[in-house]
């Protein structure tokens, strides 16, 4: 008796594993799944620009920006990323100095005469940006105003994009190119122009950003 029950067992031990071995697996729905909606955190390579821009590094390594979004801390570390790799050594072939290619001239406006302060000093080269683009808020105010939310040529003006192309190219190339309506577009060195930086950084935050005149910054 106990051995036809053990045999029996047996049997329907082997029924269930061959049973299971024909279940057939669930597909998951993948399409059901999104990101949409997710702040998504990126380390991406420059734009190949930038290493051709670049003529000296004095450390020798490449620093990449992660995104961080549309505040201002997202906008100057994108115009930053654009401008140098995020190099705050760096020095291109025109000139222009450090994480932000500030030129000498620009840097004289803010209060900074001394170039290799400014390159050995990361911490004076964030003040720098800050204060450059209150500057440049105060000279522009108007034309953000008044072009804010039109399009010139198919792009939406904002002010973001105001305020990178006048790092780019300074506020009176700005106030030339909207005035204009596009028509007198300045072109850096390596053809970079005003409606490129109103384009490609387009609607950042920049309410934090207060409009200074006489914004300066005071050497380290």
């Amino acid at each position: 008796m106990l051995k036809n029950i053990a045999s029996f067992s047996l049997i329907l031990t082997i029924c269930a594993l061959v049973r299971l071995s024909f279940v057939e697996t669930k597909t998951i729905d993948l399409g059901r799944y999104s990101t949409e909606g997710l702040v998504l955190n990126y380390t991406v390579k420059p734009d190949a620009s930038i290493r051709d821009n670049a003529k000296t590094s004095n450390d020798g390594y490449e620093r990449f920006s992660p995104y961080l979004g549309k505040s201002f801390v997202g906008f100057k570390e994108a115009l930053a990323f654009k401008e140098s790799g995020g190099d705050y050594a760096i020095i291109n072939s025109y000139g222009y100095l450090g994480k932000y290619q500030f030129g000498k001239e620009t840097l004289r406006l803010i209060g900074i005469k001394n170039v290799q302060q400014f390159l050995n000093n990361p911490k004076l080269q964030e003040k720098a940006f800050v204060a450059n683009a209150q500057r440049n808020k105060w000279i522009l105010r108007r034309d953000i105003n008044n072009f804010v939310g039109k399009r010139i040529n198919g792009v939406v003006i904002t002010e973001s994009g105001i305020l990178a192309a006048a790092h780019l190219a300074g506020a009176g190339s700005v106030k030339k190119y909207l005035r204009s309506y596009g028509l007198d577009n300045f072109a850096d060195g390596y053809g970079t122009t005003v409606e490129n930086y109103i384009k490609k950084f387009s609607g950042y935050d920049m309410s934090s950003l207060k409009a200074n005149k006489k914004a300066k910054v005071n050497s380290i």
